[in-house]
């Protein structure tokens, strides 16, 4: 799968961190987050986590505009957090390519490769 595409009318995006590895799926809606079939606050239990997440809509100023549907394995919930963040940000350069400048200079479309 490429990492970033349009599939059956939603935008793609592959991102990662870490070994932690998401496919996220974004489509028009109201800012509903579902992250491996459970409600976005039970699966990331620690506000930082879920503002880390958020940051990409937040620098395009479109927060609640799309409905985020992810599935991410691998590394720890913090890893987790930031290779859904990476794709949210590759989803949205697919819906508008005007938003890649500010999502590149935030830092969000660079691929943080460390592993121990």
């Amino acid at each position: 799968m490429p990492q970033s595409a349009i599939i059956h009318g939603r935008f793609y995006g592959t991102g990662r961190r870490k070994t932690a590895v998401a496919r996220v799926f974004l489509k028009k809606g109201d800012g509903k987050y579902l992250v491996n079939g459970r409600a976005f606050e039970d699966y990331f239990p620690r506000e930082t986590l879920r503002m880390i997440i958020g940051q990409p809509f937040d620098v395009l100023e479109n927060k609640g505009t799309f409905d985020v549907e992810a599935n991410v394995a691998g590394g720890g919930i913090a890893a987790q957090a930031e290779a859904v963040r990476h794709g949210i940000a590759r989803a949205l350069i697919e819906i508008s390519a005007d938003s890649r400048t500010p999502l590149k200079r935030a830092g969000f479309l660079t691929r943080d490769s460390r592993k121990k």
